[in-house]
């Protein structure tokens, strides 16, 4: 099923729309790119981890108003862990307007995002499931998982993609609980609901990862998140070999500067919120919506022969 979101009779439509968040019409005219979205600077925002999406300011736009699907994903089932705000939630709202089942995983204390993403999914007439819970427990990673292809009767994409940033000025101040912390956010999680979900991917499945350019441009501020975006292209990478052995795909994308909650709930200095986006070549951050089709892309059956590879959305760095 795929409809239009932009019409304000349709249920889960958000009614105080920011005055800058786009219609289809507005996102795919012709226009200047680096003037497309809100360009900094931004008021300061500090939030508490991990953050909520609707207290950012400009709202971050996850294509609520604007993304239309043409059904290439009708019938399949997608599992997106971090699925309540930034990059998860504009890859859950296309997703389910390309006509897929979704389920998103999130933690608790997000549940206010979660449920306004639920209402969108819903809206498509498709089918919701809600996953609150925590990924640094292996338990919960596998219970997440069954419970999914419980809800959805399978799974064919899986999306990884819940993670976890703060910065640190100084080596001193990454503290052991930090760095395991992020790992097993990042990485251990990664593993889990990847082993746990293989066994239910027929051929035809795909698997894609949120790493970063992270990677390959490593902030000074960053050390245990750079290490684990690093970690996550190498492990598809990896597993993108096993698996094309099964026909299942697997491939990463690697975000470059967005507007997510991760940013303003300790990911960045304050001030270089207020900032963010600046030192890119388009003086801006990404918006969301701007890469929830490279998601679609890979999940769909048009990239059949695309696998083990790394797309970078980095709003003109490029990935190496």
């Amino acid at each position: 099923m795929t409809a239009n979101a932009a019409s304000p009779g349709r249920p889960g439509f958000l009614r105080h729309q920011p005055r800058w968040r786009k219609t289809l019409a507005d996102r795919l005219s012709m226009q200047d790119p680096r003037t497309q979205y809100p360009q900094p600077p931004f008021p300061l925002q500090p939030q508490p981890v991990p953050g909520q999406a609707s207290q950012m300011d400009p709202v971050p736009d996850h294509g609520e108003t604007s993304y239309q699907g043409s059904g290439r994903l009708r019938g399949r089932k997608a599992l997106i862990t971090g699925g309540d705000s930034g990059i998860g939630r504009a890859a859950a709202i296309a997703y389910a307007r390309e006509g897929a089942d979704v389920a998103i995983s999130y933690l608790p204390s997000e549940q206010a995002d979660a449920r306004a993403v639920l209402d969108l999914i819903r809206a498509e007439g498709v089918t919701a499931v809600d996953l609150p819970g925590d990924v640094t427990d292996e338990a919960w990673c596998r219970e997440m998982v069954a419970t999914a292809v419980d809800k959805m009767g399978g799974l064919d994409i899986l999306v990884i993609n819940a993670g976890r940033q703060q910065f640190r000025e100084d080596i001193s101040q990454v503290t052991s609980e930090d760095f395991d912390k992020t790992l097993k956010t990042n990485l251990y999680a990664m593993h889990w609901i990847a082993q746990a979900a293989v066994p239910h991917l027929p051929a035809g499945a795909a698997v894609i990862t949120t790493a970063s350019i992270q990677a390959y441009e490593p902030s000074a501020i960053l050390l245990d998140y750079a290490t684990t975006k690093a970690g996550i292209v190498a492990y598809t990478k990896a597993l993108a070999k096993q698996l094309l052995k099964k026909g299942i795909r697997a491939n990463v994308v690697a975000p470059g500067p967005f507007w997510t909650p991760l940013q303003s709930s300790g990911g960045q200095p304050p001030e270089k919120v207020a900032k963010f986006g600046t030192e890119s070549a388009y003086g801006r951050p990404g918006q969301p919506v701007e890469i929830a089709p490279v998601y679609v892309l890979l999940a769909s059956q048009e990239a059949s022969f695309i696998s083990g590879e790394v797309y970078g959305v980095t709003g003109g760095a490029g990935v190496a």
